[in-house]
């Protein structure tokens, strides 16, 4: 089956332009700290955010930030730790460097006035979560350590003179010029003012940092603007994206309800890891030899063990039993958590708390070297928008806000090499569309039913024949939901395509009709281009790559 899709979105034409040395989409913790890193190589930068400075995905984290920052722990075990969750398919180059770098990034994001929870002596207090063996996550405000390092690079940025922030903008598509490198993009902006409706953005460099695609499914734990807008970005400029097959189902998540749709609440996994545990209806704690780890095992041992047994009891959800913990630790250590369960009439220190997996984080995205080059000279793409290898078939917990703070760090490294040239950019050529806004609601249900925690060819099938159809459903009248839902769309048809080709069982992606992994056929990297036709090209590529050219873009 040929997969065709739109080459660019149908936009009006610019009517304001600008011009720029480093333009940044994306205003989380990976946005916000490559802002930063390129300021202080003396560019002109300007952030482009969806919606507020504050409102991306890295406010909602509440479990934590992983490192190896004790002294009973070390970078080869938060390795080791990676590489397990990762089932086989990390970039052992790229987690590496995580973990060895990973101590002083969030050393340097104290410095800029992020605050940790301390222990009595002092000293960051650190907790485990599923995955890690040992104690290396640190976390702010009990549960609200998202909202602490958002607040800290906020300001970080809000006080730093030559970074200019546009708010409530959506980027739509990404300048080349006559030698393929990036030269800007286009955006719309939602304001008063010089700079309302579509504008260019003219520039040598741009950053995706837009986070993730929580919003092709029904129900997620990622905010509404997570709408993979950056990765169908990528994939229309000719960027290489992979792995986007492997998306990650918290197995926590509240069950709010049969009809629930969007963002739904969290119950962080470091609940389990102070001592919470899941049972069934009958009371069983169903996790048990399950896996070494039982109810602290990797996030798709849970996810899968909690949808099995959902569907061999005919439950709608699990039950996670933190009764012991009591009122007031549950004051001290989640607040925030407590304060969600208590505006759905549940007391956790009394209560069982209702539960079932729901989208949390995409392991794939555009496709970068350890650098955040894309395959696209000028074109870096960095946090949950990236796929640097880190996180193989399953990320670790907590290894997210890491991610963020070391690659952002090694952009920083490229740019004070100085920058690429500047040209004109070419006229956006191939086929342009945006579809009806209205498609988005079937989009979503038939992803969450065929490509969910559980998929099979047929299932997949018939959700491409879904794709297909709203595919169909082109609209002459381009607006933010519809250029959001063509966006979807993109990612839904290739997510999809990839889950199909990819005839095995390995970490998030469970296929019930091949349960076991595959090293001799599947040990690969998937890696999907869209052609200058629109023709989706998938093609095999080793774990590693060999950060020579195209990913040196000189």
């Amino acid at each position: 089956m040929t997969i065709h899709l739109p080459t660019r979105l149908a936009a009006p034409s610019p009517g304001w332009s600008i011009e720029t040395d480093v333009v940044v989409v994306g205003s989380g913790v990976a946005g916000l700290t490559t802002a930063l890193h390129a300021r202080s190589c003396g560019y002109r930068v300007l952030l482009v955010t969806k919606a507020e400075v504050n409102e991306g995905s890295t406010r909602w984290a509440q479990g934590g930030i992983a490192a190896a920052l004790a002294d009973d722990d070390s970078p080869s075990e938060h390795e080791q730790d990676t590489l397990v969750a990762g089932a086989g398919l990390c970039d052992p180059q790229a987690v590496n460097v995580l973990v060895t770098e990973g101590p002083q990034a969030v050393r340097r994001l104290i410095a800029l006035g992020a605050q940790f929870d301390t222990d009595e002596t002092g000293d960051i207090a650190l907790t485990r979560e599923g995955g890690h063996l040992r104690d290396r996550i640190a976390h702010a405000g009990g549960d609200a350590t998202g909202r602490e390092i958002s607040r800290a690079l906020v300001a970080a940025v809000s006080g730093r003179s030559g970074i200019e922030v546009i708010e409530n903008a959506l980027a739509l598509d990404i300048y080349r010029d006559r030698f393929g490198a990036v030269q800007g993009l286009t955006l719309h902006v939602i304001g008063q003012g010089q700079r309302d409706g579509v504008g260019a953005v003219l520039a040598p460099v741009v950053v995706l940092a837009t986070g993730g695609i929580g919003q092709v499914f029904s129900m997620s734990t990622n905010p509404s603007v997570a709408t993979g807008d950056g990765v169908a970005m990528g994939l229309r400029a000719g960027a290489a994206v992979a792995d986007l097959e492997f998306v990650q189902f918290h197995p926590t998540v509240l069950y709010t309800g049969s009809n629930a749709s969007g963002q739904q609440p969290l119950i962080s996994e470091a609940v389990r890891g102070e001592g919470a545990v899941l049972r069934d209806d009958a009371g069983e704690r169903f996790m048990l030899g399950q896996h070494p780890l039982a109810d602290l095992a990797p996030r798709d041992v849970v996810a899968k063990a909690i949808m099995r047994r959902m569907r061999d009891t005919g439950s709608k959800h699990m039950w996670l039993d933190a009764r012991d913990f009591g009122l007031q630790m549950w004051e001290r250590r989640f607040p925030t958590i407590l304060e969600s369960l208590r505006s759905f009439g549940i007391d956790p220190s009394q209560d069982l708390i209702p539960v079932a997996p729901a989208q949390h984080y995409a392991s794939g995205g555009i496709r970068t070297d350890t650098y955040g080059r894309s395959t696209v000279p000028g074109l870096f793409a960095v946090g949950e928008v990236a796929c640097t290898g880190v996180h193989g078939a399953n990320r670790l917990a907590s290894n997210s806000l890491l991610e963020g703070l070391v690659f952002a760090a090694r952009i920083g490294d490229v740019l004070a090499e100085g920058l690429p040239p500047r040209h004109d950019p070419v006229e956006f050529e191939g086929d342009s569309a945006v579809l009806a806004a209205t498609a988005r609601r079937s989009l979503q249900a038939a992803m969450t039913e065929g490509v969910g925690v559980l998929r099979s060819r047929d299932s997949m099938a018939t959700t491409l024949g879904v794709l297909n159809a709203v595919g169909e459903t082109r609209s002459d009248d381009p607006h933010v939901q519809a250029w959001e839902t063509t966006n979807l769309h993109a990612l839904a048809t290739v997510l999809t395509a990839n889950a199909k080709m990819r005839k095995e069982t390995r970490g998030s992606h469970w296929r019930e009709d091949f349960p076991e992994s595959n090293d001799v056929e599947w040990k690969v990297r998937l890696s999907s281009q869209l052609d200058p036709d629109g023709v989706l090209v998938t093609t095999r590529e080793p774990l590693t790559i060999n950060e020579q050219s195209p990913w040196s873009n000189r």
